[in-house]
Formats: C-alpha cells, sequence, structure tokens
C-alpha cells in the first residue's frame, strides 16, 4: 500500500475540509435538508465492511428497519472490501472530495490522521451526554487506554473501540478420537505429544488410511496459537503480541518463550505430527482438511464451532465431538491463550459542521448499543435475513445476492460472553442444537484459560516507520525455517539481534512509553 499518497489525499482531504465547510457545500444546510425524511428522520451515510451483500438505498427494506428500530435513515453504499485494501483506497477517494461518510469504521490507523486534522469528531463530552448506552457499555478502563492511543496527546477520545468481553480463542481437540484411541483428555506436554502419536498411528477416524493430521496450522505460522500457548508466548492468530516478561513490557516473538515454543514445534514436525502442509495450508485449505474428518486438533475461535461441526458432518455423517484443549502444562513455563479485549477500532464519527448530522450520528450510535435492540439488529429484516419458526427466529443462510448488508450488527463490534451463549441458544433450529450446545459448552469452557495481555490496545503508531516489524517479515522468515530444520535452533538468538537493529529497540521503547501511559491512566 502506498501510504505517502494516501497521505497526500488525507491532507488534501483536510485542507478542502477546511475552506468549503459553511459555504453551501456539502456542509450546509440545503445538505441537511436532503438528508432529512417528510418525518423528521435525518439519513447518514455508514461505510463498513461488506464482502458481497447489497447495498442499502433509501427506502429499501433494511433501511426502514433500521428507521423504526434507530429513529435514524441509514444509507450504506456498496464499497468492495477486498481484504479491506479497497475499502481504504475508495475511502480516502472520499475524504479528498469531502464527501466523508457520516459514521465509518477507520482501517490501518487512518484515524490518527484525521484526529489531527480536525476531520473526525472528539467525542469524549458527546458520548456521555448523548450516546450513554454505548458510553456504559465500554468498560472505563477500556476508554482509559482510547484516550492514552490520542494521536494529539490531549488525552481525548476520537474513536470508538470494538470489545470482546471474553475469552474467545482455544485449541479444540476431537474428544471422540481421544475415546478411540484410549487416551483421557492431555494435561501434559508428554500426554499431548502421546495423544498426537496416537491420533497418527491408529486410525482414529476408522477409514483405513491413515490419513489423520494430529495437528496443524496455516501460512505464515498462523493459527497453532495453542503450540505457542503453552509456553506463554503472546500470540493473537498467529501474530506475536505484547506482554510483561522479566517484569518488562515486551514482543512475544524475541522472548526465551519464543525460542522454546519454536524448539518444541520444530521436534512436532519432524516426527509428523504436525500436517506438512503447515505452513502452505490457506484458509480454505486448513479448513477443508477439518472438514473432512482428518484434523485432530486445530486453533480457532471457539464461537465458531459449529461450522466445522456442520461442515464435517455434511460431508462424512461424523458427528465430531470437539472439546476446548487445556494448556499442557510445560516445566518452567505459565501457559495461557491470549485474549484481547480490545479489536481493531470500531467507528469514527464525522465532525460534522450540520448540527442535525452530527445529532443523527450519536442518535444511532446510542441506539444501537441499547441491549433492548441488539438481538433484533443481529437478526434483520424477517424473511431476509432470519425467519420465524414455531414462533422463534432463526438466521437464515447466507445469500449475498437478496441480503442487505447488515452493517449495524452489534455483535460485531461489541460481544460478551452471555449473549453470545443466549443468541446461540434462542436463534438456532433444533436440528442444530447439537452441535450449538457443544459450543456453548467449550465458550464457557475456554473463560478458564483465557488471559488480557498487557499490550491489548496498543496503538499501530508505536510501529510507525518500520513497516516490516508491523508486518512480522523477519519474525515469519525465521519461525518458518525452524520449523522446517532449515535452521537449527541456535538461528533464534541471530533474529532477535537483527529485530533489534532493524528497529525493535525503538518499537519497544515506544511500546512502553504507551504502555506507561495507560496505566497511568487507569491508576
Amino acid at each position: 500500500m502506498n501510504f505517502k499518497k494516501i497521505g497526500l489525499l488525507l491532507a488534501a482531504g483536510m485542507l478542502t475540509i477546511t475552506t468549503v465547510s459553511g459555504c453551501g457545500g456539502s456542509e450546509g444546510s440545503s445538505a441537511a435538508d436532503q438528508n432529512q425524511t417528510s418525518d423528521g428522520v435525518v439519513d447518514i451515510e455508514v461505510w463498513g465492511t461488506n464482502i458481497g451483500y447489497q447495498p442499502i438505498e433509501k427506502g429499501s427494506k433494511l433501511y426502514e428497519f433500521y428507521k423504526e428500530k434507530l429513529g435514524v435513515g441509514v444509507i450504506h453504499p456498496y464499497v468492495e472490501w477486498n481484504g479491506g485494501t479497497n475499502y481504504l483506497n475508495q475511502l480516502n477517494l472520499k475524504i479528498a472530495a469531502n464527501e466523508m461518510p457520516d459514521l465509518f469504521l477507520p482501517k490501518e490507523g487512518i484515524e490518527d490522521s484525521l484526529a489531527k486534522n480536525g476531520a473526525i469528531a472528539d467525542l469524549t463530552e458527546l458520548l456521555p451526554k448523548h450516546a450513554p448506552n454505548l458510553w456504559e457499555a465500554i468498560p472505563q478502563e477500556m476508554w482509559d487506554v482510547v484516550k492514552a492511543n490520542d494521536p494529539t496527546g490531549q488525552g481525548r477520545i476520537y474513536y470508538i473501540p470494538g470489545m470482546v468481553d471474553y475469552g474467545r480463542y482455544a485449541g479444540l481437540i476431537r474428544k471422540d478420537w481421544l475415546d478411540k484411541v484410549g487416551l483421557p483428555m492431555p494435561k501434559t506436554q508428554d500426554e499431548y505429544v502421546k495423544v498426537l502419536e496416537a491420533f497418527r498411528d491408529k486410525d482414529p477416524n476408522g477409514n483405513g488410511q491413515k490419513d489423520e493430521l494430529p495437528t496443524g496450522g496455516r501460512e505464515q505460522a498462523r493459527w497453532m496459537d495453542h503450540l505457542f500457548a503453552m509456553y506463554g508466548v503472546a500470540m493473537f492468530e498467529g501474530y506475536p503480541d505484547w506482554d510483561i516478561y522479566n517484569g518488562e513490557l515486551t514482543y512475544s516473538a524475541v522472548t526465551p518463550n519464543m525460542k522454546a515454543a519454536l524448539e518444541f514445534i520444530a521436534k512436532l514436525y519432524k516426527e509428523g505430527l504436525i500436517d506438512k502442509e503447515s505452513l502452505l495450508n490457506t484458509k480454505d485449505k486448513w479448513d477443508g482438511k477439518i472438514h473432512s474428518d482428518k484434523v485432530g486438533n486445530y486453533f480457532h475461535w471457539v464461537e465458531s464451532g459449529y461450522l466445522p461441526l456442520e461442515n464435517l458432518y455434511k460431508n462424512t455423517g461424523v458427528k465430531a465431538q470437539f472439546e476446548v484443549l487445556p494448556i499442557p502444562e510445560v516445566p518452567g513455563f505459565k501457559g495461557f491463550y491470549t485474549w484481547k479485549r480490545f479489536t481493531p477500532p470500531g467507528w469514527v464519527v464525522k465532525n460534522n459542521k450540520d448540527e442535525k448530522k452530527l445529532m443523527a450520528t450519536l442518535k444511532l450510535l446510542n441506539n444501537m448499543y441499547d441491549k433492548k435492540n441488539v438481538k433484533d439488529l443481529y437478526l434483520g429484516v424477517e424473511g431476509m435475513h432470519h425467519t420465524i419458526k414455531d414462533g422463534k427466529p432463526t438466521r437464515l443462510p447466507d445469500d449475498k445476492s437478496t441480503q442487505q448488508n447488515l452493517i449495524l450488527d452489534p455483535y460485531a463490534k461489541i460481544s460478551t460472553l452471555d449473549f453470545m451463549i443466549d443468541l446461540n441458544k434462542s436463534t438456532a433450529s433444533e436440528d442444530r442444537m447439537w452441535a450449538i450446545d457443544q459450543v456453548n459448552r467449550n465458550m464457557q469452557e475456554a473463560q478458564k484459560y483465557a488471559k488480557v495481555i498487557a499490550g491489548d490496545g496498543m496503538p499501530a503508531s508505536v510501529y510507525d516507520g518500520f513497516p516490516d516489524i508491523n508486518n512480522r517479515t523477519l519474525y515469519v522468515e525465521y519461525a518458518t525455517k525452524i520449523t522446517l530444520g532449515q535452521y537449527p535452533i541456535s538461528k533464534f538468538d541471530e533474529f532477535v539481534d537483527k529485530w533489534n537493529q532493524s528497529g525493535g529497540e525503538e518499537v519497544t521503547k515506544r511500546a512502553r512509553e504507551w504502555y506507561a501511559k495507560a496505566k497511568k491512566g487507569q491508576s
């Protein structure tokens, strides 16, 4: 991505915002009149993730649904997501043309530049006054971190964080396979290795082909966090993260914990206990292996566990039994599954000179985060997104050709364990309850092993000027070659030296300064 070009576009957009405001352009009273319906409801433009669903046009079914539930009209044009790359490019073009959406998802730290230029609203006083439901839904300590992340250095709030208020991740292991090979749930690393050996050698899927893959992951050494977790490595979907090591905030990739974990993983690979294609597997390829009754242990979101269960059953007729893998005990290390309460910034609000539009945006946010609206917003329009069967709402299968994008699904921005468990129970049809019951049980079990890491909520700005560190370029190279046996584990020390020399020392300094500021705000 050409960040220099984006910066120029942003600068151009800010200049336009400064000079055109109040001169009869898109911010003037005529625009307010055009965006207000005859019943006094104000329309606002909302941009966010859309992976192929229909847009929301004025007068459409979802537009009317949102207007009824939230008291605000929502216009949501279709912008191709493409991993966020196309979205960000199109957003920058809109900003440069002085056509910034009223409410939108920021990407790649764009909120920092917008805040510095006064293009997005300072929400510090606005949220408690005009969106108290949202204000109270986010814990105060999270707002303190958002203030510590203020790029203006004034301790103000410029974005609404996404929040996951429970441990979402864990290793999941085939309990039915354990029963077939006659082994209990492993508690230690040695027991875990014996389980992997049995999965490899004893044909637990019973097809006579010995094609089982004891465990594994995906390309760039991702989605095998369970193998790092037992060594206390802060790891998020395969991305090394920041936690306290030896009393200081430290990047987990350069710790002795990581060295020990990679040594163990290389041993598993050599002995055929990890899928040999782990470092080549795309998402589709790895999912396909899980859904084909071939994988004994994998790592992912626990709450989405119904997908492999249902796909595996559809493909093979097997009703698999997955349980949460307890963190295998390793002498000298304290393991955990990484929990980050912060997800990337969820929303920013345009610094609208049109008071009606600004107040409508805040009204939408307040009503969107009202607990009594959450389930309705998740379910969407009856007949389009869900159906009623025996008096019970059930989500319909995805159909991007007919379904409008549920851009204001609050679950995507703020998620709690009780809500998710209740949602699973109350929206699943009877024939799916066997899978949903497993998922709900595993979600509760996963909380025993989840730990919020110290680097939770750290801004991407600590990596400014060091994109290779942010992208894990050096880490992926060394982790991959050590795992494959192309590098001896002694090369890990070389990696640490190179990382520090290529900007790691500066990034660590910034990260520790941020942590001190964030902790001070919470004291």
